[in-house]
């Protein structure tokens, strides 16, 4: 009977209260009434409530007097009170009882109440509440533990309630919502009082008290797994890193609650605490081996980070890496994810079929990792990591793409390097740029601060550049002559430097006139200077006389297709191929029919196939053009021969009419303008007669292996770029009347090779789809491609969606939005 009286008498006292807040209409019985239930949650020893009472009250009572309150906020006795009599009894109410369930009502009838200046009322009682330090309340309450245990479901609302409290007042008052509501400060200030609650852990540990991080952890674990790890991590990892450095109870409390986490949770707290940290060994002091205990944590660090993600930047590769190397119980770990690591990098199967992004994330990982090893753990793994640099070097130089080739020979050279096999180094040549710079320095020594070394090594280089040069006794003459002017050197300074850039070199031979001459001297010739000017002047020979070109345009194109360039002449490569196009451009078919049928000729090397595509190419842009208007050459012959010196610009007369005109222009202003410039004439398209002898040969044999060629084999690099030349063919062919069937067979041709392994011949595919939809008029596409247009849909919808190339993608998307436009214009029609 002893606990039960205080229950009755409590329950009675609340009764009352309630009674008269609803039936007094006299403003003292309102205040009265606010004070006694107030009284039960003032604490101290100077309270008049005995504290089992106050207790009581906060257990069963408080939330049914706040539900009254929030039901009764349009009353008549609310709205009587003063401003500071509402503030201190109405309001104090809030903010004076259990933090969570004062939580919970504010977020109910919010969510209850309609826009109103009730709502807004509310809504400021939660800025007070969050202001106050409410929430570390809340937390800290649910790890001292000292009531009776809650239900899971009341447990899991509040955490809802906390965690999406930014979302749950958004759709509430929209554009009203206040600022402290916002992710960019709810989150940072949910961080803030998570810290304020373990340390009232940790101070709570020292005194002796047990307490429990299970509600903090599992509040911590649903904040990251909604996508907000970063604003909650960017504020607490650098205070924890500063609370850890020296004090083994915050390491404790960190572990413990890392070990809480829920398991559907521990992905996403990891991940954002790795990338928010800076160094391995803060890892490491935050979440101590919880990498050898939990097996999820297991798998996200050593596999899922490495292996599975790799959008992350480098530093987060260190911070993983360094932290599995710090410890002796974790460095086994370490040797696992080499050996991961080095599988997948030398996998021929994942070089074809992942992202260029993903292979360089996971060669970061393998130089980091072998970096990492001392030299008995070199020594163990040196058989795997030989056969990881030899296979993995075959699969990477065996690509197409330049950047996976390039990513290929760094790795073995670093590789080759760091093991030290009988002394020997591997060495490619390649041209460096930001990523193969960013792989070797993966392989020296850095210290915590990566941006520091850098600048250290780049300002001391150039004092000892300035040093060096500028000898002692150089200067003494040079200071005498400045104290003593001779008066015969200062006439000389005075005269101006000839300009002498546009001197040439005078050469004993003399340029070929002819075309024939100049064919002799490719063949036979074995002068260097000769066979240069050969080339130099070949192009224009070509062009300035057509009939000649045309005599011998098919031997000079063989000739120039099988020179070398053994004399390591300058603009060798640009000046031959400018005259092969020349050729292809003035006698178009007897070359191309050369170059077509070359192309799947024996005892050629991959790069002159690739030259004949080139020329081809080149020259049916040049064809497809509108003709230039040319200057006659007479002109330019007599200016030069007339005399030695250029006119000066201003001794060019200038017609005065001309002169008033242009000044009248320039001082007058006008509102709009017509034609300015007459439109441009029309000329014939000289690509569109001749479009079929460029495309339709080089689809006759491609599927027929030659002895050094094999187009649908191993080359898959020629094989790419034929159909991106064929597609280009396509796309100037628009509007001609071969364009239709042209389409149809290269749509045919590409169809059987869309599901290439190598992402070079995607490309060139999804480009020869992207220019037939783009030459072939959309009134021919759906009457002449009708069969297979939803096929090709389909086909480049899975495309878009799951091709691990990103430009594989981007072109499927364009080629689908030229689809359908063509056909939505069509169906209108």
């Amino acid at each position: 009977m002893e606990t039960i009286t205080p229950n009755i008498e409590i329950r009675s006292v609340v009764a009352q209260c309630l009674r008269t807040l609803t039936t007094s209409a006299e403003n003292k019985d309102v205040i009265t009434a606010l004070q006694t239930l107030q009284s039960y949650l003032d604490g101290g020893s100077d309270s008049r409530i005995p504290s089992v009472q106050r207790a009581e009250f906060r257990r069963v009572h408080f939330t049914r007097t706040l539900r009254f309150l929030v039901s009764n906020i349009q009353a008549d006795w609310v709205h009587s009170l003063k401003a500071q009599q509402r503030k201190e009894l109405w309001d104090g109410l809030f903010l004076k009882g259990p933090a969570d369930q004062t939580l919970l009502v504010l977020m109910e009838g919010i969510g209850e109440l309609r826009p109103s200046i009730n709502l807004d009322h509310l809504v400021s009682i939660t800025e007070r509440f969050l202001q106050n330090g409410g929430l570390a309340e809340l937390l800290w309450s649910y790890c001292l533990e000292t009531g009776p245990s809650d239900s899971p479901q009341l447990r899991e609302t509040l955490q809802g309630r906390i965690v999406g409290l930014p979302d749950l007042l958004a759709n509430k008052l929209q554009l009203n919502n206040k600022p402290l509501f916002l992710p960019q400060q709810y989150y940072p200030l949910l961080a803030t009082e998570i810290l304020s609650a373990l340390e009232n852990v940790c101070q709570a540990l020292r005194n002796g008290t047990d307490c429990s991080l299970t509600f903090v952890a599992q509040v911590l674990g649903k904040v990251c797994v909604q996508g907000q790890s970063a604003l909650v991590f960017n504020e607490m990892a650098p205070r924890l890193s500063i609370h850890t450095r020296s004090d083994m109870v915050w390491q404790r409390v960190c572990w413990k609650l890392l070990q809480d986490v829920p398991q559907r949770c521990m992905e996403s707290v990891l991940t954002g605490l790795v990338q928010s940290v800076s160094r391995p060994d803060i890892l490491g002091r935050i979440i101590g081996n919880i990498v050898l205990t939990n097996k999820k944590a297991q798998f996200v660090i050593t596999h899922k980070l490495l292996l599975l993600q790799y959008k992350y930047e480098t530093r987060v590769l260190r911070v993983l890496l360094g932290y599995l190397a710090a410890d002796r119980e974790r460095r086994p770990l370490l040797i696992q994810v080499l050996r991961a690591v080095s599988q997948a990098w030398a996998n021929p199967s994942a070089v074809k079929h992942t992202p260029i992004e993903q292979q360089l994330y996971v060669s970061k990982a393998l130089l980091l990792s072998v970096n990492l090893l001392d030299d008995s753990e070199l020594h163990e793994l040196q058989s795997d990591l030989l056969q990881c640099m030899l296979g993995g070097m075959q699969s990477h130089l065996d690509s197409s793409v330049v950047r996976i080739r390039h990513m290929g020979m760094v790795v073995g050279e670093c590789l080759s390097s760091r093991m030290d096999i009988s002394e020997t180094k591997l060495k490619f040549e390649y041209d460096q740029d930001d990523e193969t710079r960013e792989l070797l320095s993966l392989m020296t020594a850095h210290s915590d601060d990566e941006s520091e070394p850098e600048p250290v090594s780049r300002s001391e280089s150039p004092k000892v550049t300035n040093e060096i040069p500028p000898p002692v006794p150089n200067k003494l003459p040079q200071n005498n002559l400045s104290r003593q002017p001779d008066p015969d050197l200062d006439s000389d300074d005075e005269l101006t430097p000839y300009d002498m850039s546009d001197d040439q070199e005078m050469s004993a031979a003399s340029p070929p006139r002819y075309l024939r001459d100049c064919l002799e001297t490719l063949i036979s010739s074995e002068d260097p200077m000769r066979v240069e000017l050969s080339l130099i002047a070949a192009e224009d020979l070509v062009r300035k006389n057509v009939f000649a070109a045309r005599e011998i345009s098919v031997e000079l194109t063989k000739v120039l297709l099988h020179m070398e360039n053994k004399y390591n002449l300058n603009n060798f490569l640009v000046l031959r191929q400018a005259t092969m196009v020349a050729l292809t451009v003035i006698d178009c078919i007897p070359v191309t029919q050369y170059l077509t049928t070359e192309f799947y000729s024996l005892n050629y090397s991959l790069r002159q196939r690739l030259d004949m595509l080139e020329v081809l190419v080149f020259a049916a842009r040049e064809l497809s053009s509108p003709v230039s208007e040319k200057r006659d050459p007479s002109v330019g012959v007599a200016a030069t021969g007339s005399s030695d010196l250029s006119p000066y610009v201003n001794d060019k007369p200038a017609d005065w009419r001309q002169e008033v005109e242009k000044r009248i222009q320039s001082k007058t202003r006008r509102l709009r303008k017509g034609v300015t410039q007459p439109a441009p004439e029309a000329t014939p398209n000289r690509y569109a007669p001749v479009a079929g002898h460029f495309f339709f040969p080089l689809l006759r044999n491609y599927d027929r292996p030659q002895v050094t060629f094999d187009l649908l084999g191993s080359d898959h690099l020629v094989l790419g770029r034929l159909i991106h030349t064929l597609g280009v063919f396509m796309h100037l062919a628009v509007n001609a009347p071969v364009a239709t069937q042209m389409g149809r067979a290269l749509l045919d041709f590409v169809w059987s090779v869309r599901y290439h392994v190598d992402q070079t011949v995607r490309r060139g595919v999804l480009f020869a789809v992207c220019s037939l939809l783009m030459s072939v008029n959309s009134q021919n596409l759906l009457a002449d491609f009708g069969d297979q247009l939803f096929e090709t849909r389909s086909w480049l919808a899975d495309v878009a969606e799951g091709d691990p190339d990103g430009d594989c993608r981007d072109l499927a998307v364009q080629s689908l939005v030229l689809l359908d436009k063509s056909l939505k214009k069509q169906l209108q029609n």
